[in-house]
């Protein structure tokens, strides 16, 4: 088995950038075909880098993405105001645990619908991270609250 395909496996096919399938049978030069990108995250200490972190990508995602910090994009269907960066709110929460404000909401069904969104592909994006997502009323608004 190739270290593509382990990763693959592992990451069960999906893009962990964009979140959409991969198809492991499509050539690794097609833009939407596989290719495993060496992710770096920071170290619990001193904000040095540690070691890279090997994830499936589409060709086109990683070449993108380049050697600058992947953008996790919020779902445009969803309404939320000031979203936080998912990779680097994943990140801190890994590295310190503890409660993140991640964006704020008209109404709890929004905030809502942005929780259970938000849960859902971080267990894709950090499988090994248990998050759970509070909806909490403040100041007319509805806050959208992630916690480790």
């Amino acid at each position: 088995m190739s270290r593509l395909d382990e990763v693959g496996e592992r990451d069960g096919w999906r893009c962990w950038i964009c979140d959409e399938p991969v198809d492991p049978e499509m050539s690794v030069n097609d833009p939407r075909g596989p290719s495993v990108d060496a992710v770096t995250t920071k170290a619990k200490s001193k904000g040095k880098a540690g070691p890279p972190v090997e994830r499936l990508a589409h060709r086109a995602c990683n070449t993108k993405k380049g050697a600058v910090a992947p953008v996790v994009p919020w779902p445009d269907e969803l309404f939320v105001v000031d979203p936080a960066p998912i990779v680097a709110t994943v990140e801190r929460l890994q590295r310190k645990g503890g409660r993140e404000l991640v964006a704020r909401c008209p109404t709890e069904a929004d905030g809502r619908a942005a929780a259970d969104w938000l849960v859902d592909r971080i267990s894709r994006l950090q499988p090994d991270l248990a998050v759970r997502a509070e909806v909490e009323p403040g100041g007319g608004q509805y806050v959208v609250v992630l916690l480790a």
